[in-house]
């Protein structure tokens, strides 16, 4: 039983234990501890003698004071640190948050991406805040998004339902990208969620068997993703954002913690899923880090 004595220690602790949790998720983890995350795999046929380093960024979100254009800019030399062969960016540029202090303007995060360098390129994909903080697309159900042209004006190309034939060592690969998959919110002409994701018109565009990597914004394509695929690359979940013991609580996807975080095998196929680097809902990260992506494949 609690004494009197005893409940205001009681009290005084739990405070102390919430407010440290909260520096802690908002401000500690979120903030300094930005990571580079590491993968080393060679997927089912892929080319003998062929190496290749793949950096990935997700999930931006950017916004005051939580993902400043100064920030980005450290994170895309970060990135180049990494020297990688070719630099994807798996979506979600703009915050989609109202808990910030100030937006940043598509210009302003766009011209801090625009640092990143890389052999092979820099290739991106939209996210569904990218669409949906979007008045003008939503209205006409189609782009281009203001993220999209912010872009592909820095130089780096939006593949939306396209790909790209690149070449490394003698041997070629694809990178494709497909649109997003939860692009169009419910509307005056629309009852329910609608994606503008074409993967089969997309497969259709690859014209030889040099592996293809997979740019989605959301993991829940990856079901129907055929073997042909070598690597499918993802964001939007965040890891959900809070993740204890390998369990997330909230993740915003309808296959729940099947894909909400890292590398996942299914059938031979290979999947990874960024924990992103931004906030979405709440500012708030709880063992979930901030991280870019490196990947070394064959």
């Amino acid at each position: 039983m609690m004494t009197r004595r005893g409940f205001p220690r009681f009290i005084g602790g739990s405070f102390l234990s919430v407010a440290s949790f909260s520096a802690y998720a908002i401000g500690i983890e979120p903030m300094l501890l930005t990571r580079v995350k590491r993968y080393a795999l060679k997927p089912p046929n892929w080319p003998a003698g062929l190496r290749l380093r793949i950096v990935a960024l997700a999930d931006i979100h950017a916004c005051r004071p939580w993902m400043t254009p100064e920030r980005i800019a450290s994170l895309a030399e970060q990135a180049n640190a990494l020297q990688p062969d070719v630099i994807v960016l798996l979506g979600d540029y703009i915050a989609g948050m109202r808990l910030t202090a100030e937006p940043v303007a598509a210009p302003e995060w766009a011209s801090a991406l625009a640092g990143l360098k890389a052999p092979l390129g820099v290739w991106s994909v939209l996210g569904n805040h990218d669409w949906w903080e979007d008045p003008t697309a939503q209205a006409t159900g189609t782009g281009p998004t203001v993220a999209g042209a912010a872009l592909e004006l820095v130089g780096i190309p939006v593949l939306e339902n396209d790909v790209v034939r690149l070449e490394k060592d003698g041997h070629g690969f694809w990178v494709a990208g497909l649109a997003d998959q939860k692009a169009l919110l419910p509307g005056r002409y629309r009852t329910r969620v609608k994606g503008l994701d074409d993967l089969d018109g997309t497969m259709a565009k690859v014209t030889d068997m040099s592996p293809v990597i997979l740019l989605a914004h959301e993991p829940d394509i990856f079901p129907k993703v055929p073997s042909r695929v070598s690597l499918t690359l993802c964001g939007h979940t965040h890891g959900g954002q809070v993740r204890i013991f390998g369990y997330s609580p909230i993740v915003p996807s309808r296959f729940g913690n099947r894909y909400a975080y890292g590398h996942v095998v299914e059938s031979g196929r290979n999947l990874i899923v960024s924990g992103g680097l931004g906030f979405s809902t709440l500012p708030v990260r709880f063992g979930v880090r901030p991280e870019i992506l490196s990947i070394d494949l064959g």
